[in-house]
């Protein structure tokens, strides 16, 4: 299996503590999170001690995530749960998660391959590709104009193609 969540959580704890994005509100979410949803993780008395404002939250962090490595795998794997439910920017930030995005592929859900833009990138495509279908079927000027059209939303590689076959059809 590779590295195990402690060994993961051993490698990212400087970046989790020098994350701002993990405030107290966050910090917060996830200690009661793990104290509800895995009382065995952390026990009410743990989860109250780790919520201590009169602490800093980055003492409050670095102690619970320490404490977490204490009570071995399990408890650190719920952690990264944790972490995914609540603060997904920072899950998706983790030194541990962008080497193996960039190495090991196996523990990296193909979801978070596909952004939204590279989403609309290959939606503009096929749109490009269903108006040069329909319109390719009708002789008429209209539909050379309207391709034109349709190019002014997409990438450059497919503005080219769909002005580059505009071009062609009023040539003809």
């Amino acid at each position: 299996m590779g590295d195990g969540f402690h060994e993961q959580l051993i490698e990212d704890s400087a970046f989790l503590r020098a994350e701002r994005r993990l405030d107290t509100e966050r910090v917060d979410e996830l200690i009661l999170q793990l104290n509800r949803v895995y009382p065995q993780v952390l026990t009410d008395r743990e989860a109250t001690r780790f919520r201590n404002l009169d602490v800093p939250t980055s003492v409050r962090l670095g102690e619970l995530l320490t404490h977490l490595q204490g009570k071995g795998e399990e408890a650190c794997r719920e952690f990264y749960r944790a972490l995914h439910l609540h603060v997904e920017e920072v899950y998706y930030s983790l030194p541990t998660r962008l080497r193996l995005r960039g190495g090991s592929l196996r523990h990296v859900s193909c979801v978070s391959w596909y952004s939204p833009v590279f989403f609309l990138g290959c939606f503009s495509v096929a749109v490009g590709m269903a108006l040069l279908y329909y319109y390719s079927e009708s002789k008429l000027t209209g539909g050379s104009r309207a391709l034109g059209m349709a190019a002014l939303g997409l990438k450059r590689k497919a503005q080219e193609v769909l002005i580059w076959y505009t071009e062609e059809s009023l040539m003809k």
